[in-house]
């Protein structure tokens, strides 16, 4: 065959080593090297596999030999931010939650990355797995190819997208964006303003932002939103945000901020330059960090349901695996709430 491009995939069922060497015209062997030592394989041979591979959805077994009992016991769970104390609560339930019941969670970050969720997906799948939890719907075409064909249960948390396969739990960010605006409109305030998060690739935090602008702009106000510089850390992009909105005229005089990393940065910010908060300016953060209410003034925010997701998830896992009976139907949407934690900010 010819050594410019893979030939087309032909017939049906799991993708296997051998079926990435057939379809890239090369040895079994070579596919292996591919995996194990790429430095060993040329570049053109590496291009051609990478293309089965991506075409194909393959991933690599990596439970083998003496490793194959561990298969069916562990758990991957890939979230955006293990440092982030916002998912800590639902790291902690799921894991809870699984070893009671003699699973372990395997853990990976992407930090809002779509390649590198892809790489720790098709990483956990190698390790053959009895389930995948998500966050979020937002991957790309690489890993919803592999969720599509895993064979064992896949679950999306933090989110509510009814629309899709996987098994949801968690709630809607447009809605939370919602209720924030309607919040703020509540108490009084008319210039509004929201500021994004300044990590780029959290998608999550512009659905907030999204129902936000939908919402003010049917409360007959003007969405007003201030995007950080991309990748400032997250005080510092708060900090940046105050400054520049209290530099305009008007003002605004109540700002959402995506997150309470950013809140607090932006709300230290204000106090440095001598505003009155939130008698000059109100300020809302979303997730309830545990330094929110030790602020001062102590944090307005929206607190997610992270503790009951990561127990719900694992509920849901156990039970699409037999481990635990189903009261009722297993439900494939799972909605929860979030709620408005009313402090001093706002």
């Amino acid at each position: 065959m010819s050594a410019d491009k893979p030939r087309k995939r032909r017939g049906a069922g799991r993708v296997t080593l051998n079926t990435v060497a057939r379809e890239a015209g090369v040895s079994a062997i070579t596919v292996s090297r591919y995996f194990n030592q790429p430095e060993q394989v040329s570049p053109e041979r590496r291009e051609r596999i990478a293309a089965v591979v991506a075409e194909l959805g393959y991933v690599p077994n990596l439970v083998a030999g003496g490793l194959a009992s561990a298969r069916g016991k562990i758990v991957g769970m890939v979230i955006p931010n293990i440092s982030g104390p916002i998912f800590a609560n639902t790291i902690q339930g799921f894991s809870d939650t699984l070893s009671q019941h003699g699973y372990q969670l395997l853990l990976a970050s992407s930090y809002f990355s779509a390649e590198q969720e892809e790489n720790a997906v098709r990483a956990f799948l190698g390790w053959a797995p009895a389930a995948l939890v998500l966050t979020s719907h937002f991957h790309s075409a690489g890993t919803e190819k592999m969720i599509a064909e895993a064979d064992i249960p896949v679950i999306e948390t933090w989110d509510y997208q009814p629309e899709r396969e996987p098994v949801q739990i968690g709630f809607s960010h447009f809605e939370v964006g919602v209720t924030a605006a309607r919040y703020l409109h509540g108490k009084g305030y008319r210039r509004i303003a929201f500021v994004q998060n300044s990590a780029l690739g959290d998608f999550s935090a512009l659905e907030r932002r999204d129902g936000y602008a939908a919402t003010v702009a049917e409360l007959g106000l003007a969405p007003w939103v201030f995007a950080p510089d991309v990748d400032r850390a997250p005080f510092e992009a708060g900090k940046q945000a105050m400054e520049a909105l209290m530099n305009t005229s008007p003002r605004p005089d109540a700002i959402i901020f995506a997150n309470d990393n950013l809140a607090a940065g932006g709300l230290l910010a204000g106090q440095r330059a001598g505003l009155n908060i939130p008698e000059d300016c109100a300020v809302l953060g979303f997730g309830d960090y545990p330094f929110a209410e030790m602020l001062l003034p102590s944090l307005s925010t929206i607190t997610p349901p992270a503790l009951e997701i990561g127990v719900l998830a694992a509920t849901r896992v156990l039970q699409s695996l037999g481990v635990l009976p189903v009261e009722d139907e297993v439900q494939r949407l799972n909605l929860l709430e979030c709620q408005v934690i009313e402090r001093e900010s706002a």
